[in-house]
């Protein structure tokens, strides 16, 4: 317990004496989150029911699940990481960076095609024909960088595996991230785009138009770690949380699957 000190005078003699400071004033716990951006909506919701519970203050950092690994491994002080696929959880376990005994493939997603809301296309065949029609003379297809993102790897692997990805690569406009894909096609810069069904459950501004053939793609995990250098207890807390039957529909809400204790990490 944090304790403040005072200075009392008893018979010309100094003795110190503590203060219990009130809760306010103490310092919380926290749990710092990495997390693949299309994370955002249900863990946010998660964060402030488990905040709620615990008083464990959960601060959440959204982006591709690419960029916060290179930046725990840089040194960013994460606690728990959250990957949008196996490969960057991979990435972090092999240099020692996460708490092997704490990962776990909570969730599962799956990949779509999106148009804007008000769009004339209500949906695209998986043919060279179908997306030429919907895209138009000019159009884009918005999706993550294809090469890291893990949206975009997906997405890459899918158009391969249907014989779609020749003609449409040179059509591609790579984000960031899902996310940002996503408002390239909810502003109506993009007439097409490939996000999770979660994303396309996130925003109003889009419809789908598309859904990808299950074995067209590696299945779509996310796997869930502490870091190595997690400070204090907050971050398995919350993890503990997260894969409680209390924290499912805030998943489910957003699109995602729970994932039973068998599946691939």
């Amino acid at each position: 317990m944090l304790t403040a000190v005072r200075a009392l005078v008893l018979a010309g003699s100094v003795i110190l004496a503590p203060v219990i400071l009130p809760p306010a004033a103490r310092a919380a716990e926290t749990a710092t989150v990495f997390a693949a951006a299309s994370l955002k909506n249900a863990l946010d919701n998660a964060g402030k029911a488990f905040t709620a519970r615990s008083g464990v203050e959960v601060k959440a950092s959204y982006a591709a699940s690419s960029a916060l690994a290179r930046q725990i491994e840089s040194g960013a002080p994460a606690d728990l990481f959250a990957s949008a696929d196996l490969e960057w959880m991979d990435y972090l376990a092999k240099k020692n960076l996460i708490r092997p005994e704490t990962r776990v493939s909570l969730l599962g997603n799956r990949i779509v095609v999106i148009a804007p809301k008000d769009a004339a296309t209500a949906d695209v065949p998986f043919t060279a024909e179908g997306f030429a029609a919907a895209l138009g003379p000019d159009g884009r297809l918005a999706t993550g960088e294809v090469n890291s993102v893990p949206i975009g790897k997906y997405a890459k692997a899918a158009f391969e595996k249907l014989g779609l990805w020749g003609g449409l690569q040179p059509r591609l406009a790579q984000a960031d991230n899902v996310r940002a894909a996503l408002l390239l096609v909810s502003r109506g810069e993009a007439p097409l785009g490939v996000v999770y069904e979660s994303d396309a459950k996130s925003d109003s501004g889009v419809k789908v138009v598309g859904v990808f053939p299950a074995d067209s793609h590696p299945p779509v995990v996310y796997p869930f770690a502490v870091t190595a250098e997690a400070r204090g207890e907050g971050a398995a807390k919350f993890l503990d949380f997260l894969k409680s039957a209390e924290a499912r529909p805030f998943f489910e809400a957003q699109g995602f699957t729970i994932l039973g204790p068998n599946s691939a990490r």
